[in-house]
């Protein structure tokens, strides 16, 4: 059992969950706890690199496999390295992304199913999260938003029929691990969004 809390932020493309998880750190900061803000696929030196492959619009030969082990290799060196020792020395880890983003990407919405579980199970040597919010916003929305930024990554670029099989394997997720997933409404103003999460937070806390 790790002493730190770790917290996970999911979501299709263009939800809103970096603008949460740097509120979020703020907010815990403010609050006197000691906060690890990280991201996947990155959070070390050598994750990041893999990182580069992975989403390099470029990269159009990387194979649907290829993919989703890049993922699972980059994981194991940011839980190894990363968030573990951070957990294990009492620290909040907020991280943006986890295990569910391969197993609503690549288990559902690329169809490998089972594989993509099992490689990531090894993976995370059992380094799970304690509660992970799920930032709810329809994959139109979404898919609208990352256009209008412009410069989309390789996975951005699959369009919006592939954002939707991702949106229905989360789907999937929060109805078969109801009590870690809190799910916030994100079709709305970013300080209504980051009030939700700071009330859920407030009682995660006292428990």
């Amino acid at each position: 059992m790790s002493k730190g809390l770790f917290i996970t932020f999911e979501g299709t493309d263009g939800c809103g969950k970096s603008t949460q998880l740097q509120l979020l750190s703020e907010y815990l900061k403010q609050q006197g706890f000691d906060v690890v803000l990280t991201r996947e696929p990155g959070g070390t030196q050598i994750s990041e690199k893999i990182r580069d492959i992975i989403l390099d619009p470029n990269n159009k030969e990387e194979s649907e496999v290829t993919e989703a082990l890049l993922y699972a290799a980059s994981r194991a060196q940011h839980v190894a390295e990363k968030i573990k020792p951070a957990l294990e020395s009492g620290k909040i880890v907020l991280c943006d992304r986890f295990m569910d983003s391969s197993i609503a990407y690549q288990a559902y919405a690329r169809g490998l199913g089972e594989d993509v579980i099992a490689i990531n199970m090894f993976a995370i040597q059992g380094c799970s999260p304690d509660v992970t919010f799920f930032l709810d916003l329809d994959p139109r929305i979404g898919q609208e938003r990352q256009v209008a930024r412009g410069k989309l990554d390789r996975l951005e670029q699959e369009g919006l029929a592939f954002q939707e099989k991702v949106y229905a394997g989360y789907k999937e997720l929060i109805n078969k691990y109801p009590d870690r997933f809190k799910v916030v409404n994100a079709n709305r103003e970013i300080r209504d969004i980051q009030s939700d999460i700071v009330c859920l937070i407030k009682n995660l806390l006292k428990q």
